[in-house]
């Protein structure tokens, strides 16, 4: 027997039937998986010595040691009815439902209808912690136990008792009922709004008429990451994910690509590309990881030069960012390494033929060594090691929290702010610095 904690022993004892528990491997074992492999290894040196039958509750399919027996020759099946389906139909449950032992809860599809077999009083704690962080306490279930269902919210299925052959079973839930949700929700939800019947909005919209919300979007969250605020992160991440599974239902609507195409695509590039970790190559450090993942990323995307990784560089980046974008591939390509002295030097030529093309008055001209300056300050800005598009964020947040500063100083003395004097503006202005939320 598996364990003494099932309903056929007392069949067996009725019967006078000898029998051995397994029970003292549970004692030993650190989770379900290492359970099952030592209760097959059990079984395997008990049977070279006489024939074993091994007696689970409910069916095989439901055991994981029985389904590591079953790999063997020389098994015979004499299978049980399933438990879970015993449970589904006590809560009226019919049809397609996923099942799942209740020591592998964590790591299942959890797909609804559920059910969950093997209760019991040692993991019935962890079982509604882990349904409630996905479908939320409030959830009505089904609380199976000795052939009977008795409906209440999840978060009270660990005040029960348990016994032999309990289970809880948690029927599919109407949409508007829910109060967590999952990624197929989303799908669902778009699809409904983008419907003949859905949002008039929603069903009119193009790639080209929401291309700018997934730039917007990823600066909200970019900002929310920046005020270090968990909540507004949360709720722009989501905004984000929104962004690029409407894009793609789109093109689902058209017959280009799937939401699984695209779920496809991106695990396979984060296998690929993690060769250090899914395959032969080693990386030790972070800067060798990258490496890793750029060469296989120049692979994939059959870039057989330098220039076919310069010209990868989307044109929609933001200047600067793009600009350090196309300096790191260049120079991996054989250009100027970003040295501090190498660009400090360069920087100097650059800004001299500005100031001469300022004094000329050639606008054209004037913008042409503008970019140089401004790109030679990327290169400095690379050799110290900086981000110049945060770097250049962040500057322009100071100048805008010292100017808010500037004016409520001025305007607390009752004064114009144009109608300051140089003296009186140096003067707000250093004060202005000098409060400590500017």
């Amino acid at each position: 027997m598996r364990t003494e904690g099932i309903a056929c022993v007392r069949s067996l004892r009725s019967e006078t039937i000898p029998f051995e528990t397994l029970d003292f491997l549970y004692e030993k074992s650190r989770n379900y998986d290492t359970l099952a492999k030592k209760l097959a290894a059990e079984v395997r040196r008990r049977s070279k010595e006489k024939n074993v039958c091994y007696v689970v509750d409910g069916s095989a399919g439901e055991d994981a040691c029985a389904q590591i027996l079953l790999k063997s020759r020389g098994v015979a099946l004499i299978d049980g009815r399933s438990k879970a389906g015993a449970f589904a139909a006590l809560a009226s449950v019919g049809g397609d439902f996923t099942a799942v032992s209740a020591f592998s809860v964590g790591s299942g599809d959890l797909a609804l209808p559920l059910v969950v077999y093997d209760l019991t009083e040692d993991n019935i704690g962890d079982v509604k912690l882990c349904l409630a962080e996905r479908y939320g306490d409030e959830t009505p279930v089904f609380f199976i136990k000795n052939g009977k269902a008795k409906k209440m919210p999840l978060f009270e299925i660990d005040r029960e008792t348990v016994a032999p052959m309990t289970g809880v079973v948690l029927p599919k839930q109407p949409l508007l009922t829910k109060k967590r949700f999952c990624f197929e929700d989303v799908v669902a939800i778009l699809k409904r709004l983008r419907a003949p019947d859905g949002c008039p909005w929603d069903r009119v919209q193009t790639h080209e008429s929401i291309r700018i919300n997934a730039i917007e979007e990823a600066y909200e969250l970019v900002d929310a990451i920046d005020r270090k605020d968990p909540g507004r992160m949360c709720e722009e991440a989501g905004d984000v994910l929104m962004q690029s599974l409407f894009h793609t239902l789109i093109e689902e609507e058209k017959g280009d690509f799937t939401v699984t195409d695209m779920l496809t695509e991106l695990c396979t590039k984060l296998i690929t590309r993690h060769t250090h970790v899914f395959g032969e190559d080693r990386a030790a450090t972070a800067d060798g990881a990258l490496s890793v993942w750029e060469k296989n990323k120049m692979t994939e995307k059959h870039q057989h030069t330098y220039s076919d990784a310069v010209n990868d560089v989307p044109a929609c980046f933001p200047a600067l960012l793009r600009a350090q974008k196309i300096a790191k591939r260049t120079e991996k390509g054989g250009w100027d390494a970003a040295t501090f002295e190498n660009f400090e030097r360069k920087f100097r030529e650059e800004y001299g033929e500005l100031k001469e093309a300022v004094k000329e008055g050639n606008s054209a001209h004037i913008a042409e060594e503008l970019g140089d300056v401004l790109f030679c300050t990327v290169e400095l800005g690379r050799a110290a090691g900086a981000d110049c598009e945060m770097a250049l964020l962040d500057t322009v947040k100071k100048m805008q929290a010292r100017f808010n500063a500037y004016e409520k100083l001025v305007l607390a003395d009752g004064k114009e702010m144009n109608a300051l004097s140089p003296e009186e503006k140096d003067e707000y202005y250093r004060r202005a610095k000098d409060d400590p939320r500017a």
